[in-house]
């Protein structure tokens, strides 16, 4: 699995150059690896290069140059990154309308834990969430959250063989899946598994 290091980093000046096109290429990308679940719920699948643009736009916006900042940012950023035998997604919540967002946030406490992916006739896998820190309370859940998806050896092969892959969340609050998921996400998802 590829690695972020901070030999790879550009600085400043050389980013800047070429930062326009990166993010084009990103967004692209970016488009195989985001998944609607309903019309509230969005999950962006991470890989070396959204962590990558991550990093350097952090790096930019913020002016870091300091070498300890900079190493700040990878050890923030690279946990993100699927190792070969999972998958790693930023959930997020979205309601446009902040006093919308605040009741629906308040109902929708543990959704993180709900959300779940599945191959063919595997059981499914839910969601490890937030394990860089706690993202909710007793009144609320947060509106950005991080999942890492654990995959046994069978599923990994099985998706290798053509397997169906499906995604979903199943809160009693919110309830949504995609069955299945379009191929181009499919195969997107695929690389970052070990034998890709």
């Amino acid at each position: 699995m590829v690695k972020i290091t901070r030999d790879n980093l550009l600085t400043l000046e050389a980013y800047a150059k070429i930062r326009k096109d990166f993010r084009t290429q990103v967004m692209a990308h970016k488009k195989t690896r985001k998944i609607p679940l309903g019309e509230n719920i969005t999950l962006i699948f991470e890989d070396a290069i959204t962590i990558r643009y991550q990093i350097q736009e952090m790096l930019y916006v913020e002016r870091i140059f300091h070498e300890d900042e900079i190493m700040h940012e990878l050890e923030t950023y690279t946990p993100l990154i699927p190792d070969g035998h999972n998958w790693k997604a930023t959930m997020l919540i979205e309601y446009p309308d902040p006093a919308i967002r605040a009741v629906k946030l308040a109902g929708l406490i543990g959704v993180e834990d709900k959300v779940w992916v599945r191959i063919a006739a595997h059981p499914p896998v839910y969601a490890i969430a937030d394990e860089d820190l706690e993202r909710e309370n007793s009144e609320k859940t947060s509106a950005v959250h991080f999942l890492r998806f654990e995959l046994t050896p069978e599923m990994i092969q099985s998706l290798h063989q053509g397997a169906a892959l499906s995604i979903g969340v199943d809160h009693p609050a919110y309830q949504a899946a995609i069955d299945p998921v379009d191929s181009n996400i499919r195969t997107s998802l695929l690389q970052d598994l070990s034998g890709a």
